[in-house]
Parts: C-alpha cells; sequence; structure tokens
C-alpha cells in the first residue's frame, strides 16, 4: 500500500496552527468504482478513512517501514513570520494611510 507523510497546512478558517506541528500519516487514494444499479461512487478501500499522527518523521517513517507500505514525504513549506505591533497600523509614515 502506498502512503503519504506530510505536516497539514494552516487552515484558512482560524489565525491558529493548530494540527501543523504533527506529522500525518494517510494512504493514497484508490480508484473509486459506480455502482451500476444506483450510481454511486464508492472504493473498498477503508484505509482512506484512516489518519495516522507522529510526532516525529522518524517516528512515521519507521511505522510505515514496519508495516511493509511504500511512503513519500512532503516535506512543509515553511513561511515568513513577519512581527507586528497593533500600534503600527497608525504610525504616521504607515505606506497605504487613511485619507479621512
Amino acid at each position: 500500500m502506498k502512503v503519504r507523510i506530510f505536516k497539514p497546512a494552516k487552515t484558512a478558517m482560524q489565525s491558529g496552527v493548530g494540527k501543523t506541528k504533527e506529522w500525518l500519516l494517510e494512504s493514497e487514494p484508490a480508484p473509486k468504482f459506480v455502482d451500476p444499479l444506483m450510481g454511486w461512487t464508492g472504493s473498498r478501500d477503508t484505509m482512506q478513512q484512516v489518519q495516522l499522527w507522529f510526532p516525529t518523521l522518524d517516528e512515521a517513517k519507521a511505522h510505515a517501514e514496519k508495516s511493509g507500505w511504500q511512503y513519500t514525504v512532503e516535506m512543509p513549506h515553511s513561511r515568513p513570520v513577519r512581527p507586528k505591533a497593533y500600534a503600527d497600523n497608525f504610525a504616521f509614515n504607515r505606506v497605504g494611510r487613511w485619507t479621512h
């Protein structure tokens, strides 16, 4: 079975970084089939519902190797953290000052 190991990205709905510090191991999507009678899309692969969380990349790799799974690692993209202060919104030399 093929699995991928990655760090999930931060959700766009909240500014917090929860669930972005641990590594996630999940299986690659299996091909789906269409039920001929009802037309529903389905899959017989129940491993698509399993998500395994690991504190380190090495632990996730070790688990995949122990289970005999082929894995791919997607390294996380780092984003620059620019420190900001609330007072900067009212600075005199602020770019894009208010016109009123």
